[in-house]
């Protein structure tokens, strides 16, 4: 079983919208701009000219660059979740002895999280996987339900 998109934390890389969706709306938006020429640069508002170039490097970044997962460095590089799983050598945390434990509580903004790993304890990595993907297929992306904080609190 191919474990690239089951990451440490039993998040899935492919419900990421960083993973599928924004690499797939980066290119479609590129796409557009490239039949309208501003691949060449954009110059009708004044002030873009100075940071259109940055801009289009930024997406062809996210068109060409997804996410390559926590598994492949991807993710957040001082993980503590990670190292916590790797040190314990655990595929996954929903199949730690300890889950769910005070590390997940980091990921708060996450709520299918628990949800997902008691699923995943129920059936099975393959099984689970295998849902997962289903769930991809339907566009849906974490972002979807995600609670995201207000600056500065």
């Amino acid at each position: 079983m191919n474990l690239e998109e089951v990451t440490f934390c039993g998040l899935y890389c492919g419900l990421c919208a960083s993973r599928r969706r924004i690499p797939q709306q980066a290119a479609t938006l590129r796409e557009t701009l490239r039949k309208e020429g501003y691949d060449r640069g954009y110059f009708d508002i004044p002030g873009l000219e100075g940071v259109f170039a940055t801009f289009w490097e930024g997406l062809n970044l996210l068109a060409d660059t997804p996410c390559p997962g926590c598994r492949a460095g991807g993710g957040c590089p001082g993980c503590a979740i990670r190292a916590c799983a790797q040190e314990r050598g655990m595929t996954t945390c929903p199949l730690c002895p300890d889950y769910p434990c005070q590390w997940l509580e980091r990921l708060h903004g996450y709520p299918l999280l628990l949800a997902d790993g008691r699923r995943l304890q129920q059936i099975g990595l393959e099984r689970w996987v295998a849902e997962q993907e289903m769930r991809a297929a339907t566009g849906f992306a974490y972002a979807d339900v995600r609670f995201y904080e207000e600056a500065g609190k």
